[in-house]
């Protein structure tokens, strides 16, 4: 199956009971990647432990190394071994874990990974079919029979499970921890992963006719969805997720049974009927405006960078070929700015001699991705990535050369995952204010100031960093 002809929509809504939302997910249709997470912790801990879980399970996931399996085993692995040691270094965090169900789509197949009480729904030909097993007491029971699918919603046991993430330390293949299965998935299929927000207030049939009514189109499919569990009483956090292949479509109606003789009497009514549901409908068109759906898109650079990213919203990348690019980038909000190849585009000195590379203000769910950030004696950069009160990621990054390789101000926590940061005249990482950025993986090399520093109340997560300090060597 090419993924690239996959539908997929996404959404996630704290509730109406809830104040804070601590589902998360992540979509990521070119890879073949849908993961739905639910949180569990008070103090915001569940919000943590749901980001942490989204953080780990992708940068594993998103390096195709070993078989689908050993990705996702070890991808739910590595979350939740992190969950539990960040949940060491703040009392308030102390306890969390979250719950989650993740999709892998490989050549006409779905590997599916578990933990816990979210779910994963197939649907083809007419028919739903729960693909994941509900790792808690009432879902044993409902999965053996014990339990009709009404009944086990309104069991008061209903929110127990006995498998987590983050809660104890675990191997990828720790019997008992991760459930792995391997389902087709052809282009005339559709999949739906969800948090217990919805399966615990929609019925499964109720959720089938809802896909199958928007067909083609999964976002109306994911919002009517949120809308029935939050009729239904709302009582918790509620993701869905919907993947239709590229022939998914509802079943066509079966034809009513004909009357020989109809009465004049049903055959009026019928028409009264009709005539009014017509006209709610036409009213409705007059206040209701159609649903407008905006596609992601993919922006190649052509010109310059800044150019592109004016063009970009919301939603989209923006692709730079190899190349040398002179001018500072700054970052735009929900926006990706990826090289098409790894290292191959690199950012010079802006036109202004000394100022920052990149730059990022204000600014939240962006993503940099795979550059080269040069300076030297003729080019200098004083700052590599500037970071201001923005939540963004940086990945696969290399900083060489400037004054510090990445300065964080403010108060809202970045990712920096797998960069490398070397040669720097001052830090390489340089954090001021009262953040939490997470720090995964990076190679700091060759600074001659702190390789990370942290001060002003900063209190960064750090994991598996590797730092190297180069030994002068003088001769006699």
């Amino acid at each position: 199956m090419v993924k690239s002809m996959l539908r997929c929509a996404g959404a996630s809504d704290p509730g109406r009971v809830r104040g804070n939302n601590e589902d998360a997910y992540w979509m990521d249709a070119e890879r073949g990647i849908f993961l739905v997470v639910d949180g569990i912790g008070g103090h915001n801990a569940g919000e943590q432990a749901a980001a942490i879980a989204v953080e780990r399970v992708r940068a594993r996931l998103e390096r195709a190394t070993g078989t689908a399996e050993q990705r996702i085993r070890e991808a739910i692995a590595l979350a939740n071994n992190e969950i539990l040691r960040a949940a060491g270094t703040n009392p308030e965090w102390r306890g969390m874990a979250c719950v989650l169900t993740l999709a892998l789509l490989e050549n006409g197949s779905a590997v599916v990974g578990h933990v816990g009480d979210s779910r994963l729904y197939l649907l083809r030909g007419g028919a739903i079919r729960k693909v994941t097993h509900d790792h808690s007491p009432v879902g044993e029971r409902e999965d053996a029979g014990e339990l009709d699918e009404r009944e086990a919603m309104r069991h008061p046991r209903r929110n127990e499970v006995f498998r987590d993430v983050g809660s104890e330390e675990h191997a990828p293949g720790d019997p008992g921890f991760i459930e792995i299965q391997r389902v087709p998935f052809e282009d005339d299929c559709a999949m739906l992963l969800c948090s217990d927000g919805l399966s615990d207030q929609v019925m499964s049939a109720d959720i089938l006719g809802a896909v199958q009514r928007h067909a083609g189109d999964p976002q109306a499919s994911v919002q009517e969805l949120i809308g029935r569990a939050n009729a239904a009483g709302g009582k918790d956090n509620v993701t869905v997720l919907v993947v239709e292949g590229e022939r998914f479509t509802a079943p066509p109606p079966s034809a009513p049974p004909r009357e020989r003789r109809p009465l004049v009497g049903a055959a009026l009514f019928v028409a009264g009927i009709l005539a009014a549901a017509a006209g709610a409908w036409l009213t409705r068109a007059m206040w209701t405006p159609p649903p407008v759906v905006i596609a992601p898109r993919t922006i190649l650079v052509r010109s310059s960078i800044a150019a592109a990213l004016a063009e970009a919203r919301p939603g989209d990348t923006v692709e730079v070929p190899p190349g040398e690019y002179r001018e500072q980038v700054r970052l735009k909000e929900g926006v990706v700015l990826r090289a098409r190849s790894p290292r191959g585009a690199t950012l010079r000195a802006a036109p202004f001699a000394g100022g920052p590379a990149v730059v990022a203000e204000g600014v939240k769910d962006a993503r940099l991705s795979g550059f080269r950030i040069l300076s030297d004696a003729e080019m200098p950069i004083s700052t590599g990535i500037l970071l201001r009160d923005s939540r963004v990621e940086i990945d696969d990054v290399e900083v060489r050369g400037a004054g510090v390789g990445i300065e964080i101000r403010g108060e809202a926590s970045p990712v920096l995952r797998a960069n490398s940061i070397r040669d720097c005249s001052a830090e390489g990482i340089l954090i001021l204010g009262p953040s939490t950025p997470w720090l995964s993986h990076n190679l700091l090399e060759g600074n001659k100031g702190a390789n990370i520093a942290a001060r002003d109340g900063a209190r960064p997560i750090l994991l598996e960093n590797q730092e190297v300090r180069r030994q002068e060597v003088r001769r006699p």
